[in-house]
């Protein structure tokens, strides 16, 4: 078991605000995976301890229909859909696990009750973006900043269909790492040439999209 009884508790405690269902879909091979197995333990144990959560569990080449529908391409990924099956381009890539747990919880809690706990200034300036926007975290679950970054992300995936929000564990996809020279986390790379280091406020974060998107002078 990963979670124990008090650990249980607390997330009852935590998912009591719940007021809509949560489904997430994970996507798996048990070969050449190194933490499918970890992965799918952790979300499994995770969706007993609410009824308003649920996991569907699929295999990335018997369900590549399902992968191409969800742009799935590597593995374990761990895709967060709201309880009609909206699917808001919300990704974990790697073992949630450490500190990213956190995130996920922080996920979870956002879809399943409709808010993102933004300001509302930054809320409208992220609904304001016009352009396809790919945000791409890299964390290590060691790593106590990183949750910030992602969630973030997150939310800006929440409010706005054109963008897509990626928690990328950086040992996990270390080719992905060396691509976008990640030598420290949180690193955001927005739309591939884009960088943030750390954890940034929101409007900065709001601010390094706008950036990446030609939308103010730089």
């Amino acid at each position: 078991m990963y979670l124990d009884e008090k650990v249980r508790t607390e997330l009852k405690k935590q998912f009591s605000v719940l007021t809509k269902n949560v489904k997430l879909l994970f996507f798996t091979q048990e070969l050449e995976c190194q933490y499918c197995k970890e992965t799918r333990d952790i979300l499994t144990e995770l969706t007993e301890v609410s009824d308003k959560l649920k996991l569907d569990i699929k295999n990335l080449v018997i369900d590549k229909d399902d992968a191409e529908k969800y742009n799935v391409d590597k593995i374990p990924a761990t895709v967060l859909l709201d309880e009609d099956g909206k699917d808001y381009g919300i990704k974990f890539y790697g073992i949630p696990s450490g500190y990213e747990f956190a995130s996920l919880l922080e996920d979870i809690k956002m879809l399943g009750t409709g808010t993102t706990g933004l300001s509302p200034e930054v809320e409208e300036g992220v609904k304001k973006i016009d352009n396809e926007v790919h945000m791409q975290v890299f964390v290590t679950p060691t790593c106590p900043y990183c949750p910030q970054a992602v969630v973030t992300a997150h939310k800006f995936a929440y409010l706005n269909d054109k963008i897509k929000g990626d928690m990328v564990e950086a040992t996990e996809f270390p080719d992905l790492s060396n691509k976008y020279n990640v030598r420290g986390v949180p690193r955001t790379v927005i739309n591939e040439s884009t960088f943030l280091e750390g954890a940034a406020p929101e409007q900065m974060v709001l601010d390094k999209v706008k950036e990446a998107i030609n939308l103010v002078t730089v």
